[in-house]
C-alpha cells in the first residue's frame, strides 16, 4: 500500500471523511513553511494596507484602523499545491467584503491581486474573494498570527490553494481583467482549484 492509501485511511480512523482531501493531497498535522525569501519584519507603528486600482479613492489603512473593523473567525481546511492539506485550521481576522465595504470599487471590477512585502502578488477573481470565508487573518489558532505565517496579516482564501493567500499582505489592488501574480507568471495555475487539481499550467 501506498504513502497516500495509508494516509487516507489514517484519516478514517481518526474519524474523517477522506472526501476532504483533494486529489494528489496527503493530510499532516504540522503546518509546514514554505515562501519565498527571508521573512521581513513589520512595525505594526508605521504598517498600512492599500486599497487601490479600480476605486474611486484609494486609501489607506493603518493596523489600529483595521483593527477596529469587526472581527470573525474562520475554520476551514487548507491545501497546498505541494501536496499537504492541514484540517480544521482555525484563523480570525475581518472579512474582505468588509474592507471592500470602505472604498468605492468600480462595478465592472472582476478581479483583486493581493500585494505583499516583496513585489509578491497574487490574483483571485473578486467573485471568490466575497465568499464568507475569505478573511484578512491576523490571528491562527487563538494566538496572533506568527510572522512565519505571514502575521502580522496574509490573505485566506480556503478554496483555492494556498498560494493563494498572500502572506504579509500589504495591499489589495481591484482591477478591471485579470493579471497573473508571482507564481501564475512562473508555472503554477491562474484559478488554483485544489478539488480540479488545477495545479500547473495546463492542468
Amino acid at each position: 500500500m501506498g504513502f497516500f492509501d495509508r494516509n487516507r485511511e489514517d484519516l478514517l480512523r481518526r474519524g474523517y471523511s477522506p472526501d476532504r482531501l483533494p486529489p494528489g493531497q496527503y493530510f499532516t498535522d504540522r503546518f509546514p513553511v514554505l515562501h519565498v525569501g527571508d521573512v521581513p519584519a513589520s512595525d505594526l507603528s508605521t504598517w498600512d494596507l492599500r486599497l487601490f486600482g479600480a476605486v474611486a479613492q484609494e486609501r489607506r489603512l493603518s493596523w489600529d484602523e483595521l483593527r477596529a473593523l469587526p472581527e470573525t473567525s474562520v475554520e476551514c481546511d487548507i491545501h497546498c499545491v505541494t501536496k499537504w492539506t492541514k484540517l480544521d485550521t482555525r484563523w480570525s481576522g475581518v472579512r474582505f467584503r468588509d474592507v471592500m465595504a470602505l472604498v468605492d470599487v468600480d462595478p465592472a471590477a472582476d478581479t483583486v491581486i493581493a500585494h505583499a512585502e516583496g513585489d509578491y502578488t497574487a490574483n483571485v477573481p473578486l467573485a471568490v474573494m466575497l465568499d464568507d470565508d475569505v478573511v484578512l487573518a491576523s490571528g491562527y489558532d487563538g494566538a496572533p498570527l506568527a510572522a512565519e505565517h505571514g502575521g502580522p496579516l496574509r490573505l485566506l482564501v480556503p478554496k483555492r490553494y494556498f498560494w493563494k493567500s498572500a502572506k504579509w499582505l500589504r495591499g489589495l489592488e481591484w482591477r478591471i481583467g485579470d493579471a497573473p501574480g508571482f507564481w501564475e507568471r512562473n508555472g503554477y495555475h491562474n484559478d488554483a482549484k485544489p478539488f480540479l487539481e488545477q495545479r500547473y499550467w495546463g492542468d
